[in-house]
């Protein structure tokens, strides 16, 4: 999740074409699209495997005035505290931030390639885990924490954190695990038009099962199989309908940025922002807002801050903005970090791979893609689908990608194609085996039942 940095107000939001407009300046043409990765871990103490808190000898904190000193990283406050971390070459912008339990995230620069995009997760990763063996704490990719319980885990100071921590558990039942024990990997795209994003969010809501179950791997809870190739995805399904899902109507007729704004105006809000403050106004209305009858705010209407921020909070599997947000996966390690964007850049990227990709779901049906929703979390590939089961989708949709990044033709020095980023999605679709599986066969055989030994097999 974004962090805000203090600034001058942005405008008013006058009208209801103001909220449209916003999202239609995302819009760029196609030599201008770029690849925005990213990616979560969770932080903890190599001596006893506890999570690690933000202040401390070792803290959180101790970690980003490491990465300011030592690697040219600028500090973003939230009043007096330390609570991101910026980097600019004066052309792209890299971010850390946190999340609410202390998972340590890179928003990565929009880059014109996954050649580019690998080498800037290798490069924030070598620095991170240096600082981390001068500290003493390790890093890890998985879904969801595997021993952790939610009592054990810290709190970040950001307010907006309070806020949410206080409304989720009004609203579902595991709001405050999706909050504090969840990690993933995000992937960000452009859209060209109207249209483009129309058959883009259509193509990406219908695959985003697929994703989960290719990157499965948060199979333990509290020290113990959950049942479940991927927690961190079933934990969404309970976290708060109002914003989260598979958003059926952007497969209606009609759909358009006007549609997606209208769901986004029935969300209720979080909270408000006003000079460096954060206003709770959880449950609230963004149309009583723009109406100027928020009874925290009495007579004041958003800016466009305000709703840029509104939109930050709805958490469907495919989040529109100035780009399209893919949230399906479970995090991981360089190699998964590199293989999603590779995934779907190879899908949506490519004129003979999008197409492809949209004849073969062009047909799916509402009760369809709320299956695969409800049923991967907890049986990845093997989910059912029509008369087989969805590893045969995916083996078509991973050579439909494939094709889309060798048609790109972007090469590294080397000579290689964005084909190799694609390597773990073909090897876990060929042998129907996603990380979750592979934790699951350690643990009942060479671990013996021990979990503790993932975080010296599977850290960074």
């Amino acid at each position: 999740m974004s962090t805000k940095e203090p600034r001058a107000e942005s405008p008013l939001i006058e009208r209801y074409d103001d909220l449209v407009n916003w999202i239609i300046i995302g819009e760029k043409p196609k030599c201008n699209w770029r690849i925005g990765t990213e990616h979560e871990k969770f932080v903890f103490h190599k001596s006893d495997l506890s999570p690690v808190a933000y202040s401390g000898e070792n803290g959180i904190c101790t970690l980003m005035k490491a990465l300011i000193k030592d690697y040219n990283w600028s500090p973003v406050y939230e009043g007096p505290t330390l609570v991101a971390l910026e980097r600019s070459d004066g052309v792209k912008l890299e971010t850390i931030s946190l999340e609410p339990g202390g998972q340590f995230e890179l928003s990565g620069a929009p880059l014109e390639s996954l050649h580019e995009t690998c080498a800037e997760t290798e490069q924030h990763l070598a620095e991170t885990l240096e600082i981390g063996e001068r500290l003493g704490i390790g890093f890890i990719g998985t879904g969801f924490a595997p021993t952790w319980k939610r009592q054990d885990m810290p709190n970040m100071p950001k307010k907006r954190y309070e806020v949410m921590a206080r409304y989720m558990p009004q609203v579902g039942t595991r709001g405050l695990d999706m909050m504090y024990r969840t990690c993933t990997i995000q992937v960000n795209l452009d859209y060209e038009s109207e249209s483009d994003m129309v058959k883009k969010l259509r193509i990406a809501l219908a695959l985003q099962p697929i994703a989960t179950a290719l990157f499965a791997s948060s199979p333990f809870t509290e020290n113990t199989p959950n049942g479940f190739k991927s927690m961190r995805s079933k934990v969404w399904r309970d976290t708060d309908p109002n914003r989260t899902g598979v958003l059926p109507f952007a497969f209606e007729e009609g759909m358009g940025y006007q549609r997606y704004v209208d769901y986004a105006l029935d969300v209720p809000m979080y909270y408000g922002y006003r000079t460096g403050k954060y206003i709770d106004v959880a449950g609230a209305s963004f149309r009583k807002f723009m109406n100027g009858e928020l009874d925290q705010l009495p007579g004041e209407k958003p800016t466009e801050d305000n709703w840029s921020d509104h939109l930050t909070t709805l958490f469907p599997e495919v989040r529109l903005k100035h780009f399209m947000e893919m949230r399906g996966a479970d995090g991981g390690p360089w190699r998964r970090i590199c293989a999603l964007p590779a995934f779907w850049v190879g899908l949506l990227y490519a004129p003979n791979a999008i197409d492809a990709a949209w004849d073969l779901v062009k047909d799916w049906t509402s009760e369809e893609h709320l299956a695969l929703r409800d049923t991967v979390p907890e049986l990845g590939l093997e989910a059912p689908f029509r008369k087989a089961t969805l590893l045969e989708v995916t083996r078509e949709v991973v050579r439909i990608s494939e094709a889309g990044l060798k048609s790109r033709h972007r090469l590294n020095s080397k000579g290689d194609d964005e084909t190799i980023f694609l390597e773990f999605v073909q090897e876990v679709a060929a042998s129907a085996r996603a990380p979750a599986d592979e934790l699951l066969n350690r643990y009942y055989n060479s671990w013996n039942g021990e979990i503790s030994r993932i975080f010296k097999e599977y850290s960074f």
